[in-house]
């Protein structure tokens, strides 16, 4: 008589992407995965605690909409968690049981450390740990991510084929994501203040406002496109300042009135925050 085998079946994952979380983030990095075609709009299963917020996002792109947390984690192949780091343990940890061997977890909850994580979802699932940025709804994203011993070369690849569809990507030790938070993270909201207090200076100057901030953010953005292809941004700073020219007037302001060092400070108090997020724990 021939032995019987116990056999686990490992309940099918149906969906390509999973998403807890349809806030600015999550709803942006869809955006992103979709406008792309990194991830087709029907291969997400998304949920979001306000029913509207999720149900716009469905009408907008064609996710979608799941039930609750638990129909996420069961039914998608990887699942953002793109909640506030606040609430991320209250939401993840009643569906640790429901995690597999094999499944991906990718968290973009900002402080929230890998080791935290783990301590939430049990040993199943693998997990990466990302801070991307606002502008991955638009494509021009700038993201870095960390990874858990778990993590296979296939599932890294993933992580880099979803957020490089969306912008830059870079990985980090986890030791640094800090200070990524500080300065991609919450940088888009600093070039957004230097490109309005641009164009406050054109207005003072005479341009109508109109003009005077499509012409900011179109220098801002110019400026950051040559400092990616060329490496150097002193280098365009020398090609632009003529000796006792318009430039170099400009930047003895900027000098006198402590831009570099404030836009060094402001990261580096980012970075403190993103810390202090992690260390006061999840649940704070």
């Amino acid at each position: 008589m021939l032995s019987t085998v116990s056999v686990i079946i490992m309940p099918q994952r149906h969906y390509q992407l999973g998403v807890i979380g349809t806030g600015m983030m999550g709803a942006g990095l869809v955006r992103g995965f979709i406008a792309a075609e990194a991830v087709a709009g029907d291969d997400i299963l998304a949920y979001d605690i306000d029913s509207q917020r999720l149900a716009d996002l469905v009408a907008e792109v064609g996710v979608v909409a799941a039930e609750d947390n638990q129909t996420v984690v069961e039914q998608s192949q990887t699942v953002l968690i793109a909640i506030k780091p606040q609430l991320i343990a209250q939401v993840l940890a009643p569906e640790a049981a429901g995690f597999a061997e094999g499944q991906l977890l990718i968290s973009i909850a900002a402080g929230i450390r890998l080791a935290q994580l783990r301590e939430m979802v049990g040993p199943q699932p693998a997990l990466v740990r990302v801070m991307p940025n606002i502008l991955c709804a638009i494509g021009q994203g700038a993201a870095a991510y960390s990874l858990d011993d778990k993590v296979t070369v296939a599932q890294q690849q993933i992580v880099e084929k979803l957020l490089g569809s969306v912008g830059t990507v870079a990985q980090v030790e986890e030791r640094l994501m800090d200070a990524v938070t500080g300065l991609s993270g919450s940088g888009p909201a600093f070039a957004a203040v230097f490109i309005e207090a641009l164009a406050d200076g054109g207005v003072t100057a005479g341009l109508p406002r109109d003009v005077a901030l499509q012409l900011a953010a179109q220098t801002v953005a110019g400026a950051g496109q040559w400092v990616l292809d060329e490496g150097n941004p002193a280098r365009l700073k020398d090609q632009v300042t003529s000796p006792g020219g318009t430039t170099a007037a400009g930047l003895a302001q900027l000098e006198a009135h402590g831009l570099r060092s404030a836009a060094l400070e402001a990261v580096v108090a980012a970075a403190r925050r993103s810390e202090q997020l992690g260390m006061s724990g999840p649940s704070q």
